[in-house]
């Protein structure tokens, strides 16, 4: 990743983020760790602008981003991948370990254009539920009522990150994109 770059931005300093190798499907995570919330997430907004240069436009196997809570034991895990082979927009159930169809078709990204994509999720602490409650693409809404369960950890320390993720594809072919505006705002 490369933070600082003046173009493409929109903001004057976007972020590019880049995955290569000879391994095919590999992938590359980066994440930030915020100060930890000790309560429920009862709105949680995660958005940014995404660009995808030309050339790049048809290379990814995925593009991920999520949040993530730890709270007293559990894991409630709030992700969204941008399925290429089938175009579609995934969500990960934490707690059975797979990516499952949101039933909203993915439009591949225009090349050299920004793209804003806002994710909206809560939780619930009492039942130990994760929801995912809506995508926007480029002012486009989803409204979603996708529910999962929480996740037993046992780990006890409390913790909040987001994150981003790029996926190789078979061949594999590298590529970049770019992240420019990301925000996290919840209550």
């Amino acid at each position: 990743m490369t933070r600082g770059v003046t173009s493409p931005s929109l903001s004057g300093s976007s972020a590019e983020f880049s995955i290569g190798g000879n391994y095919p499907y590999a992938n590359a995570y980066w994440y930030y760790r915020h100060t930890a919330s000790d309560t429920q997430i009862n709105s949680l907004r995660y958005e940014f602008d995404l660009y995808v240069p030309v050339g790049s436009e048809n290379s990814p196997q995925a593009i991920e981003f999520e949040c993530q809570q730890r709270l007293n034991g559990y894991v409630y895990n709030f992700a969204w991948q941008a399925e290429y082979p089938n175009n579609r927009w995934r969500v990960f159930n934490y707690t059975t370990k797979a990516w499952e169809a949101a039933g909203i078709a993915l439009q591949r990204f225009t090349p050299n254009t920004w793209h804003h994509i806002i994710a909206e999720y809560h939780n619930d602490a009492t039942a130990k539920k994760t929801y995912h409650d809506a995508l926007t693409v480029d002012g486009t809404r989803y409204p979603l009522n996708i529910v999962h369960d929480a996740t037993n950890s046992g780990n006890m320390t409390n913790e909040f990150t987001n994150a981003f993720q790029l996926d190789l594809n078979g061949q594999p072919v590298p590529y970049s994109v770019y992240v420019d505006n990301m925000k996290v705002t919840m209550n």
